[in-house]
C-alpha cells in the first residue's frame, strides 16, 4: 500500500485508514495498521482520533461535497439553467468517484449507521442550496412555477440513482456513462422547469 508522505499526518491517516478499509472493511483493519500505513505512531492516531470509528466520521466529513457545493452555489453560478445544471451534476459525481471508497465503506458495515446518518447534512445541505437556486430562478422568471424543494429532491435523486447505479457492480447506466447520463437528466429537467419566453 502507498499513502503519500505529503500533508499533514491528519490527512496522511484518512488516506491510510480508507484505502486499507476499502480492501478488508472497518472491522478488518487495526489502528496499527493505519498509523503504520501513514507513517505515524499509533499514539499519533489516538490523539488526533481518538478512535478509528472517530477517524473514518471525520473522513467522511471531511471528503464528503457539501463544502464544494457551497463553494460552486456562491461562486460559479452563471444563472443559466441547463449550464448551472449540468455543472451542479458534473461536480456532484466527480466528488462522488473521487470518494467512492469511503462510501462502501460506509455502507458495508452495520456498525457504522452513526455515521451513515450523519453524514445526511450533506445531501441536506445540497437540497438546501438547490432549492435556494431554483427559488432565485424561479425570480428571475426563468423557470415555470413549481414546488421548488420537490423539484430539488427529483434532480439530487437522479444524480444519486445514477451514481449508485455504478457503485457495486457494472449496470447498464454505468456502461452508458456519466457523461451521458448527466447530459440526459438535465436536459430533461432543464426542458421541464424552463420558462416560456
Amino acid at each position: 500500500m502507498t499513502v503519500s508522505r505529503s500533508g499533514s499526518s491528519k490527512e496522511r491517516l484518512m488516506a491510510a485508514a480508507i484505502e486499507l478499509m476499502a480492501n478488508r472493511g472497518f472491522k478488518g483493519v487495526s489502528t496499527k495498521e493505519i498509523a503504520a500505513a501513514a507513517g505515524v505512531s499509533e499514539m499519533t492516531l489516538f490523539r488526533q482520533f481518538g478512535s478509528k470509528k472517530n477517524l473514518l466520521d471525520q473522513a467522511v466529513d471531511r471528503h464528503h461535497y457539501s463544502a464544494e457545493m457551497e463553494l460552486f452555489f456562491r461562486e460559479d453560478i452563471v444563472w443559466d439553467l441547463a449550464q448551472d445544471l449540468h455543472q451542479i451534476s458534473r461536480l456532484y459525481h466527480d466528488i462522488m468517484n473521487r470518494n467512492r471508497h469511503l462510501f462502501l465503506i460506509v455502507l458495508k458495515d452495520d456498525e457504522l449507521t452513526d455515521i451513515r446518518e450523519r453524514a445526511q447534512q450533506h445531501p441536506r445541505k445540497l437540497l438546501e442550496l438547490l432549492t435556494g437556486y431554483l427559488a432565485d430562478m424561479r425570480e428571475r422568471q426563468a423557470v415555470i412555477e413549481m414546488d421548488v424543494q420537490a423539484q430539488a429532491m427529483a434532480f439530487m435523486w437522479m444524480n444519486y440513482g445514477a451514481f449508485m447505479a455504478g457503485l457495486f457492480v457494472a449496470s447498464p447506466i454505468a456502461d452508458r456513462g456519466a457523461e451521458a447520463v448527466i447530459a440526459g437528466g438535465v436536459e430533461t429537467f432543464a426542458r421541464a422547469w424552463a420558462a416560456s419566453n
